[in-house]
């Protein structure tokens, strides 16, 4: 149990610069309290104990904002930070190292009582007011963009961004073991589809006119048009 702890507390300090001491992560960092109460009530919902591991989930809902089903499953080296609105369904697994921002939602879309909730792999992370719905799954060391709404499997080593969420495979592939926090570094598909399209509508309004110049019937000399200028 010491050891897990002492995983958690390292795990902030990894991934959070404003962390000083281990006293201020025990006392100050509600994300660490949601993960040791769900460790305690997940470990009572895979032993039958289903309402009253639901009832303490609710009280530490209450205590910290963050909202973690006991059915969940969670890995190790998992950090929430700020945490305030995060919301975790019932049949989401996450894998080691996963990070999530505030306001993040993993939610399912379906009413079927199987698998309706995301899979994060090992070293995701998800910005802050990201919604990931239904049983996808993003892709190792990938790294969804604040307010991204992610509905489709994500590739590993992939950065989403957008509503809905478009994908973008990384061209290097991050380092492993650090989760990629640079939240400011996200790819403008938009803005980059903007631009393509016009660049293409120039070239085509500079060809039509092209068009139009060369064969557009010059001036009469003396009185008489020009046959090459007409289609006849």
């Amino acid at each position: 149990m010491f050891n897990t702890i002492r995983r958690d507390i390292q795990a902030v300090f990894d991934r959070d610069p404003a962390a000083r001491s281990a006293l201020e992560i025990l006392l100050c960092y509600p994300g660490l309290h949601a993960m040791w109460g769900h460790r305690l009530t997940h470990w009572m919902w895979l032993r039958g104990w289903r309402l009253s591991a639901r009832w303490l989930s609710q009280l530490a809902r209450g205590l910290t904002g963050i909202e973690i089903h006991p059915g969940a499953t969670i890995g190790s080296g998992f950090f929430i930070d700020h945490g305030m609105g995060v919301v975790i369904g019932e049949t989401a697994e996450l894998g080691a190292d996963v990070t999530l921002y505030h306001g993040v939602t993993l939610g399912g879309t379906s009413w079927k009582k199987g698998k309706r909730h995301p899979t994060l792999e090992d070293g995701v992370v998800v910005g802050a007011g990201a919604k990931i719905l239904g049983a996808i799954t993003i892709g190792a060391n990938s790294r969804v963009g604040a307010n991204a709404v992610v509905v489709k499997n994500v590739p590993p080593n992939s950065v989403v961004v957008g509503v809905p969420g478009q994908v973008v495979i990384r061209s290097e592939t991050p380092v492993p073991h650090r989760p990629d926090l640079e939240h400011g570094l996200l790819p403008d598909t938009i803005g980059t589809t903007l631009v393509a399209l016009m660049q293409r509508v120039d070239a085509l309004e500079a060809e039509v006119t092209h068009h139009r110049v060369a064969h557009h019937p010059a001036a009469p000399h003396d009185g008489v048009w020009q046959g090459q200028d007409f289609s006849i």
